[in-house]
């Protein structure tokens, strides 16, 4: 569920309050705060995750549009509405009136972490394996690309992702130092030697 009018993509609608029923725990907070009908932000970022995983790239980046505290400092009446630091992620954000919009348990670290990950992995697509990294980007409709500098111990990888118009002969594919692989793997090395990777990015359903 996403709350565009304000924002917010909340657990559950609606949260637990004057009723007999018995979730667990969760009824233990008041209606609207985390994980009782608030964003509770883990979630939120999952569900960002889900839908780059199915290559839908439009409401992936919508949803982490969303949770970017960045997003909750707009305005001064935004700053007044969120009132916790826009610069760390918050455990959860209220959504029950009169504070809606509320940033709950700031400085969060793990969904610090798992914002980390949907950034890095879901959306730019850098997945590390041991020593082998995976690259499949869910990229918005608008990005041309991007460049990334990876380093893998003492050894740089400078990793150059485009993404081609609909009509692009271009193929997908990936090159490794001039060399063209197979799939959308490279094997890391450390020999401290700077490699290049380029990146022909599949366009992601809009």
């Amino acid at each position: 569920m996403v709350r565009r009018d304000v924002g917010l993509i909340p657990l559950l609608n609606r949260p637990f309050g004057q009723t007999g029923l018995n979730p667990g725990y969760i009824k233990g907070y008041v209606p609207g705060v985390r994980e009782n009908g608030g964003q509770y932000t883990h979630g939120a970022i999952w569900a960002a995750m889900a839908f780059a995983a199915l290559g839908d790239s439009r409401l992936a980046w919508e949803l982490t549009t969303l949770i970017n505290p960045a997003n909750h400092a707009k305005s001064k009446e935004a700053i007044a509405t969120y009132k916790v630091e826009p610069y760390v992620m918050a455990a959860d954000v209220y959504a029950v009136a009169p504070h809606t919009g509320r940033g709950g348990w700031s400085w969060y670290t793990g969904s610090a972490g798992w914002m980390y990950r949907l950034i890095l992995e879901s959306l730019l697509g850098l997945r590390l394996e041991v020593d082998r990294l995976h690259i499949a980007p869910c990229l918005p409709e608008h990005w041309l690309g991007f460049t990334v500098h990876y380093r893998f111990r003492e050894t740089v990888y400078h990793i150059g992702v485009t993404q081609p118009g609909p009509d692009s002969p271009e193929p997908p594919g990936l090159t490794l130092d001039g060399v063209r692989q197979d799939g959308t793997t490279i094997a890391l090395v450390d020999d401290q030697r700077e490699h290049r990777v380029t990146v022909s990015a599949a366009a992601s359903s809009a």
